[in-house]
């Protein structure tokens, strides 16, 4: 079981390096669509939201790098 968390784990870092300003771009998309949807009523929620998931999925890029060099 740990061991397929791990792989699951390494997999995420690996799809964060590869596809982060993707992943990013869409993160801020589904943000904006929420907002619209909200009629801006919690606009400083939802762009703290998509601050921390995308600083998130940098930080997880940043580790499967490092994991790849310290290979």
């Amino acid at each position: 079981m740990f061991d397929a968390l791990k792989n699951l784990k390494d997999r995420a870092e690996d799809l964060a390096e590869a596809h982060g300003d993707t992943i990013s771009e869409g993160l801020e998309k589904v943000g904006d669509f929420i907002d619209g949807r909200t009629a801006g009523k919690h606009s400083d929620k939802i762009d703290t939201a998509v601050d921390k998931a995308q600083d998130f999925v940098g930080k997880l890029g940043e580790k499967g790098g490092a994991g790849v060099q310290g290979k």
